[in-house]
Formats: C-alpha cells, sequence, structure tokens
C-alpha cells in the first residue's frame, strides 16, 4: 500500500516490547466484582460455581495460548506464566495484555450459562489486567506463593467475617470482632462458634486453583481393530495444590524449566 502524507502518525506510537529472558506474569483480575457479585447473588464467602467458572476460562486460555505454562487464580483473579522464551506478537506488552483480558473476558461470558443456567448476566463482567517480568524462575516461584498466601489469608478471614454476618452481626460489627486476630484465633472462633474444622474445608477455598498442562499416557484402540497402542499427549491439567513448597514443583519439573 503506498504511502500517505497522515502515515506520520505511526510515529506516535510507543515501543513496547518486553526485555528477552524474562518470564511474562499476565494477572487479570476482576473489576468492581464486589458489585457484580452481590448484583448476580454469589454464595458469601465462596460461590464454588463463579470459581469454577474463572477455572474453565484458565483452562481455555492455557489451550488458547501454547506459551502459557502455568496459571493460577482465587476468586476474581487469575495470573497467566507466559514461558521466558516467549515470542507471541514479538514480545509486545500491549498485544499480550490487551489478547489475554480480552480472551478472557470473552470466555466468561460465553460460559456463564454452563455454571449458572437459571442466571442472567445483569451487567458485563469487566476484567484489568497487568504484565510483570522475573528474571529468575526462584522469583516466579515466590510471586505464585505470594498469591496462595494471599489466598488463605483472605479465605480464613472471609470465611470468619460471612459466618459472624450470617449469625446476625452488623459488618461492622463483625469487623470488629476479627480486628486484631491471629490465624489460630480464627480458626478457634470458627471451630468453636459454628462448628467448622478450616482444615478441612475444600482446596478450591483454601489453595486456589492450579493449571498447567501435562503429559499423560493413554491407550488407543486402532480403528483397524488390531491391538491397542499407548500413546503420549499433552493434556491441560487443573487442581488444587500446594505450590509453595518443593514437591509440586519437583514432581513437574517441565513447568517451569529455563530454555
Amino acid at each position: 500500500m503506498a504511502n500517505s502524507k497522515y502515515e506520520y502518525v505511526k510515529k506516535f506510537e510507543m515501543e513496547d516490547k518486553l526485555p528477552a529472558c524474562n518470564w511474562i506474569v499476565v494477572r487479570i483480575d476482576g473489576h468492581k466484582f464486589h458489585r457484580f457479585s452481590d448484583d448476580h447473588d454469589f454464595d458469601k464467602p465462596n460461590d464454588e460455581n463463579a470459581l469454577n467458572l474463572m477455572n474453565s476460562c484458565a483452562v481455555s486460555m492455557v489451550e488458547q495460548f501454547s506459551d502459557i505454562v502455568f496459571a493460577y487464580g482465587v476468586s476474581d483473579e487469575y495470573s497467566f506464566i507466559w514461558k521466558e522464551t516467549s515470542q507471541f506478537y514479538d514480545r509486545r506488552a500491549s498485544k499480550i495484555l490487551s489478547l489475554s483480558v480480552s480472551y478472557f473476558t470473552s470466555m466468561y461470558v460465553m460460559k456463564w450459562k454452563d455454571f449458572f443456567p437459571h442466571k442472567d448476566l445483569k451487567d458485563p463482567p469487566c476484567f484489568d489486567g497487568r504484565i510483570v517480568l522475573y528474571p529468575r524462575v526462584k522469583i516466579v516461584r515466590d510471586y505464585l506463593s505470594w498469591r496462595q498466601v494471599d489466598c488463605h489469608i483472605n479465605n480464613q478471614y472471609n470465611t470468619c467475617f460471612w459466618m459472624l454476618v450470617k449469625s446476625g452481626k452488623s459488618n461492622k460489627d463483625a469487623q470488629e470482632r476479627l480486628k486484631g486476630t491471629l490465624a489460630k484465633d480464627k480458626n478457634e472462633l470458627l471451630f468453636r462458634q459454628f462448628g467448622i474444622n478450616y482444615d478441612k474445608l475444600p482446596d478450591i477455598f483454601k489453595k486456589g486453583s492450579c493449571v498447567y498442562k501435562d503429559t499423560v499416557e493413554e491407550t488407543v484402540k486402532p480403528d483397524d481393530g488390531g491391538n491397542p497402542v499407548k500413546r503420549q499427549r499433552r493434556r491441560v491439567i487443573m487442581g488444587h495444590f500446594n505450590i509453595i513448597e518443593d514437591r509440586f514443583w519437583n514432581e513437574h519439573p517441565n513447568i517451569l524449566k529455563e530454555d
């Protein structure tokens, strides 16, 4: 296409190519999701259908973008780890971020009825996003550990808060009751007052959710009726694991393998 006299405006575009040899973390957060969850009558403190919807969107992300090697999510937040060697859109931050957020949001809308078949979307879900770069695997793991610790702290507090509210206390009174309490205090409150053993709550609430690709072996029977054969294929796995300790990463060394 021939140049025009207006093409000079392209000079105003900013260069946003991400540096090489860095792991790319795209974190997507729900925008004003407190109001969104209230409008759609989500269960408190955790709505399992809403969490499974987020997880399903994350699985679609990992399937769609081959350079995503791991994802971790809790509540209305998901972090996607892109491999350090990714050349997706020449590592342009604006492309990676905008495509990630728009695709995730689109999947959330498309999958809504799969998890809330009797509820209509009253408002459009909105997500914002950010990109952070980490030069070493250790820092990536520390980032994920930070998010999982945050998951536990928030879930423990919210479980106590909403149990107090459901028992008849006002929001302000529940906040005052929990002010200055330690983890052991909250566990004792849940057990003594409500008969809840925090350790026995579902892992999806306490640990958040992990999505990654793994190699699995399957037995396939040929169409010609011959003997079954074994083959390996890559499959997306979703589960709830302790990703702070070494065990998970030792069992899956290829997820954050440095090239």
